[in-house]
């Protein structure tokens, strides 16, 4: 995945761009990095530590029916080799896949959110709607100090 991606799905966790927008950016994806983006969100995913009840709010959030296929089997396990198998899926269950994703990520990530805000050594966690934040990112200044 891109950085410039990685903070794209960042500023999503904090409110600060539209599912749409990254559902667009998805779509304008070739086929071979279409799956990159969708194993780089799995990383993300489990970076933010996601807890079993958070599948139930990521599946209402996405607005997806919870018979979907990429539904069904993140109900069944959370562990990182489940999520690999779902973004294993047929290209047409793809776009499914990353909204369900995205909508996983947003849930757990503000959580950490809230425990790990402006932490110096995670720019992730910083305040990305902070212009001095994003300079520091693009300049590869990743820590506050």
């Amino acid at each position: 995945m891109k950085f410039e991606h990685e903070i794209l799905i960042n500023k999503y966790g904090q409110d600060l761009i539209d599912l749409d927008q990254l559902v667009l950016l998805y779509k304008s994806f070739g086929e071979d990095y279409k799956r990159s983006f969708i194993h780089g969100l799995i990383t993300l995913i489990m970076q933010s530590k996601p807890k079993k009840e958070d599948i139930k709010i990521a599946i209402c959030n996405s607005c997806l029916k919870e018979s979907y296929t990429p539904c069904v089997l993140l109900k069944k396990d959370l562990s990182q080799s489940n999520l690999y198998k779902i973004g294993g899926l047929p290209s047409y269950e793809l776009e499914k896949t990353v909204v369900l994703f995205l909508n996983l990520f947003r849930v757990a990530y503000k959580r950490r959110f809230e425990k790990e805000r402006n932490n110096i050594y995670k720019w992730w966690y910083w305040d990305l709607s902070d212009s001095r934040n994003l300079k520091r990112i693009e300049d590869g200044k990743l820590t506050m100090d």
